[in-house]
């Protein structure tokens, strides 16, 4: 007679940067449940220790970090921790920023810039950099990486966003031809616009914005599928699709048109 399967060990475990932020708390929510380990990462000290009673309450196993993760050293030591105590199963890289011009016609300041491609684009590179092995060496994982319908063509509004977003999709679909053959997933994530303070401080218009819960239950349904890609709302998705198919010329000239073209909003991101 076989034994009894033990309740109280994790099925799987769960890897969330920048669970502090709408997408991320969103997506923790959603995973939280018995036998699921979530190991959250944010930057706000109070909204991730009510964040993690609350996945405690539906049931999850949680571990919390506030580590800097654009500090190469920190991160790897982190995530070589992680490695050895728990390896997740899926991880979902949803830490980020935007940055701005901050009058029409002006560059984005360098340091915003750098900080920018640091969080947005070398930070998830990096944790594959460091989790794949492991995942390769067991045969399972998935990597989920969030990029955005700006990849399709830049928005003179969020320059550096967008390209952050086009580098980060881009080695994404690199990334899961590369890992199939070893049993690793890879997801690239393309929202439109999701409530959240980020957005609000974006400038232009926001079309079809969804709230953070709707955005997380299509996402956790795409990576429970291993969809390549999930993109929404439609027909948004559709339409900034159809940037990158069409000359340039004609891409700009809709881009001016629907008022993507200036900065006429300066919050703080």
């Amino acid at each position: 007679m076989s034994a009894a399967p033990d309740l109280t060990t994790p099925e799987r475990c769960v890897l969330i940067t920048g669970a502090t932020g709408a997408i991320g708390g969103a997506l923790a929510r959603a995973y939280a449940a018995p036998r699921t380990h979530l190991v959250l990462h944010g930057r706000q000290q109070d909204v991730l220790s009510n964040l993690a009673d609350t996945c405690r309450a539906l049931g999850a196993q949680v571990t919390t970090s506030s580590v800097n993760l654009v500090d190469e050293e920190a991160l790897k030591q982190w995530l070589h921790t992680l490695r050895k105590e728990h390896l997740p199963d899926i991880v979902i890289a949803t830490a980020g920023k935007n940055t701005h011009p901050q009058t029409n016609g002006a560059l984005e300041p360098w340091d915003d810039v750098q900080a920018l491609l640091d969080i947005n684009l070398k930070t998830p590179i990096a944790m594959a950099q460091h989790l794949v092995p492991a995942m390769q060496k067991r045969g399972s994982g998935q990597l989920v990486l969030i990029s955005s319908l700006a990849a399709w063509h830049g928005l003179p509004t969020t320059p550096t966003y967008s390209a952050s977003k086009a580098g980060i999709k881009a080695y994404g679909e690199g990334l899961r031809g590369l890992l199939a053959p070893h049993g690793v997933g890879v997801t690239v994530v393309m929202p439109g616009y999701v409530t959240s303070p980020m957005c609000n401080a974006m400038p232009g218009p926001k079309p079809f914005e969804w709230p953070p819960e709707r955005a997380a239950n299509v996402i956790k349904r795409g990576i429970d599928a291993n969809r390549a890609r999930i993109s929404f709302p439609f027909p948004l998705n559709f339409g900034t699709w159809w940037l990158a198919v069409l000359p340039a010329a004609i891409s700009q000239w809709l881009i001016k048109s629907l008022g993507f073209n200036h900065t006429d909003h300066s919050g703080s991101d």
